[in-house]
């Protein structure tokens, strides 16, 4: 191939130039070509057109370079509508309990242009009229509005969502007063939400967005809610047990590491799902999201936004203690385990006192007195550690009795920073990333 082009250029170089140029997909391909061609003649007319060529390619090369880098600098960030609400990013918060994601981190994260997510799990404990004479859930509701009121100062016009757990049972209140509240958005998962949209029929600007593992939930959510409800959901957000934080949606830690339930693959299932069954509405990949390179890679697979959660956790507007945060400072991946949680999902979280004394049997038995669970062993069983307490207990900073939550990207955090540091980064960071295919 490149002796036949070097014959071209020996005939007619300065016509053939721009049609052989196109042939040449680098540097290495000119080295080769001039040297086949220093070794056909010597005589000064053709060191001339070799000479006058190599320079034309090399002015080509720096140019096309050129606008390669000028496209990548201009290339936009894909645009994530969510029912009626569009975030200036396609970033969401994840959310996290107890209060690691709360009003502060929230309407942080919504007044930096992503969707701020308020965690409604055991809220009540962040106002002072708390009491642990009194269930939690009897105490929620008044919690869940004041901190929407406190994000929504800070967020402005941003978008707030409110992640409510199916696996409460004050479910159906928190998805109410949320509403009521002024909500944007209600995500809902450790379970299947297949009575939602009758909790928000009176809302209808609100937006619902299920959390799924795979294409079965996905299917069986649109199934009941297209036949009960005549609608579908906004949004699916596909949280990987694989590497997200927290409560996962798998039956138990094998499940939760089985590679069927990663991104790469439902991610593009749910995708290929949704669009054979003409139903236009975004996915969101969540778990183990770290950078902008995770993000394009999303996106590749036909995705419209992205969830993190550990990033933002460990931010200076983070709801939750200092101590918290410098948890998540100091572990390196060897500090995360999957355990079995009370409500009887996989849960990631740091290795703490507290998980080692779950993991040999021996923790204390205690009495449940924050009723905050449809389905807890410890009140059913007397067994298990009470997860309220060890998520407060970690929400304020507890290393010894805290059950400190984390997602498997953990080990890369290595400072406090704040919120629209990171968004900044994250959107720098795309324009210098090469799109994949």
């Amino acid at each position: 191939m490149f002796f036949q082009r070097e014959l071209l250029f020996f005939m007619q170089p300065r016509t053939l130039f721009s049609q052989s140029i196109s042939s040449l997909s680098s540097m290495t391909d000119l080295r080769i070509s001039f040297a086949l061609l220093a070794g056909l003649a010597k005589h000064p007319k053709i060191e001339y057109y070799i000479h006058y060529s190599s320079i034309m390619f090399s002015y080509e090369w720096k140019r096309r370079k050129g606008s390669e880098k000028q496209k990548m600098k201009t290339e936009a960030i894909p645009v994530l509508k969510i029912g009626k609400h569009q975030p200036h990013y396609p970033i969401v918060q994840g959310g996290m309990g107890v209060m690691v994601s709360g009003p502060k981190l929230a309407g942080a994260v919504a007044a930096a242009g992503g969707i701020g997510t308020i965690a409604t799990v055991a809220v009540a404990i962040s106002s002072p009229k708390f009491t642990k004479k009194q269930p939690i859930a009897t105490q929620n509701s008044d919690a869940i509005r004041e901190c929407i009121g406190q994000a929504r100062k800070t967020a402005g016009d941003g978008v707030i969502a409110v992640n409510c757990m199916c696996a409460l049972t004050d479910y159906e209140d928190q998805v109410r007063t949320a509403c009521e509240a002024g909500a944007d958005i209600i995500v809902s998962g450790a379970g299947l939400p297949l009575k939602l949209p009758e909790m928000t029929r009176n809302y209808p600007d609100v937006a619902l967005v299920p959390i799924v593992s795979s294409v079965k939930a996905a299917h069986l959510i649109i199934s009941r809610w297209k036949k009960t409800y005549d609608r579908f959901p906004d949004a699916f957000v596909v949280e990987t047990p694989n590497k997200a934080g927290g409560h996962l949606g798998a039956r138990d830690a094998e499940q939760a590491l089985d590679p069927v339930l990663s991104l790469e693959t439902v991610v593009p299932e749910l995708v290929s799902y949704l669009r054979e069954a003409d139903i236009d509405i975004p996915v969101i990949a969540a778990g183990g999201i770290w950078n902008s390179e995770d993000m394009k890679k999303m996106f590749a697979l036909g995705a419209k936004g992205v969830q993190m959660g550990t990033r933002f956790a460990a931010t200076e507007e983070g709801d939750a203690s200092e101590r918290f945060k410098q948890a998540y400072v100091d572990a390196t991946e060897d500090d995360v385990v999957l355990i079995q949680s009370p409500c009887g999902l996989p849960g990631r979280a740091l290795v703490t006192p507290l998980v080692e004394r779950y993991i040999k049997d021996k923790v204390a038995t205690v009495s449940c007195w924050a009723n905050c669970l449809s389905h807890c062993r410890l009140r059913k069983e007397r067994e298990t550690f009470c997860i309220a307490d060890a998520l407060i207990a970690a929400y304020n900073g507890d290393w010894e009795n805290g059950l400190f939550f984390c997602g498997s990207n953990v080990g890369r955090v290595k400072a406090v920073q704040k919120v629209q540091e990171i968004i900044e980064e994250l959107v720098e960071q795309w324009q210098k990333v090469p799109a994949f295919a």
